[in-house]
């Protein structure tokens, strides 16, 4: 699956067989997917995998060793500087002037992107994410590691760009200030704007991500939609009877995580219609399904992948 387009949409990112090698280390391995116009996509991996090399590549801060990126059919590398206009970037460290107050800072950044800025929309940003007008006069040596998050964050929404990417972006912002930029993100999907993210929090990338890409070891492992993602881990099927049963064979998608004389665990790893028929026979009281969350599937992944 390495397209979710629609027939004739240009994607807003294309990677097409892009890899990065420094001497003999692989960073990233010949990666190809797309990202649709429009949606909010997760970028997962372990420390290492290839995330942030991927991202250098895609804002020209990092040539390839070979393979094309492409944003919105703009190829990045032989037309960066276009390309990059249609871009706001949050990166995961935040490299600030400390002397300078973060008005001065965000003027700086829209001046040297050459992108106009609406300062109402501006305006909108600081007071949704917290950051006090009073903030904004005072000098970044001042700011504590949340202002500074919420500042990389107006920095690269404030030209409202066609895509947005994000390394990190919740991190050091607290609860309320999260749900803030949540409703953010969903406005500008709502609006046709795309979202590419990194982020270690998995129960924020289930709440927000429409598709997820995972990379291991510079290759691209998995490339679903969440709710496909979150299919993976398969479901747990606990069934009650009402008086002692024997053990029954299961089918080979199906695994007995526990049984009572009165009480089985099954997980179903794909459809739950091969269950059904061989409960009917049973005397069945209740049955309840729990289905995975996104965040247990991706753990149960990341450790697998460790092993």
């Amino acid at each position: 699956m390495a397209s979710s387009n629609p027939a004739g949409s240009v994607p807003a990112i294309a990677l097409r067989d892009l890899a990065k090698s420094y001497g003999a280390v692989h960073a990233v391995r010949g990666i190809t997917f797309d990202v649709a116009q429009g949606e909010i996509f997760g970028f997962l991996g372990l420390n290492g995998a290839g995330k942030t090399t991927t991202i250098r590549m895609l804002l020209d801060l990092l040539r390839p060793s070979r393979g094309s990126a492409a944003l919105f059919g703009i190829d990045c590398h032989r037309d960066s500087r276009k390309a990059r206009a249609l871009v706001g970037y949050m990166p995961g460290e935040l490299g600030l002037y400390s002397d300078m107050t973060g008005q001065a800072l965000l003027d700086l950044l829209a001046r040297l992107s050459g992108a106009h800025i609406d300062l109402a929309y501006r305006l909108k940003l600081t007071d949704a994410l917290e950051l006090a007008h009073a903030d904004l006069r005072r000098t970044l040596r001042e700011y504590s590691t949340g202002m500074k998050r919420k500042l990389g964050l107006i920095q690269a929404l404030q030209s409202d760009p066609q895509l947005l990417i994000l390394d990190e972006p919740t991190e050091g912002l607290d609860p309320l200030v999260q749900q803030a930029l949540n409703e953010i993100l969903f406005e500008l999907r709502r609006r046709g704007r795309t979202i590419f993210m990194s982020s270690h929090v998995l129960s924020e990338v289930e709440r927000l991500c429409d598709r997820i890409g995972m990379i291991r070891s510079g290759e691209i492992v998995l490339l679903s939609t969440v709710d496909e993602a979150r299919r993976l881990g398969g479901r747990l099927v606990r069934v009650r009877f009402s008086r002692p049963v024997d053990p029954i064979a299961l089918p080979a998608d199906m695994t007995l995580v526990s049984r009572t004389a009165e009480t089985w665990q099954v997980r179903v790893e794909r459809e739950m219609g091969d269950l059904l028929p061989l409960l009917a026979a049973l005397p069945v009281r209740d049955l309840e399904i729990t289905e995975p969350a996104l965040e247990d599937v991706l753990r149960g992944f990341y450790r697998e992948v460790r092993s």
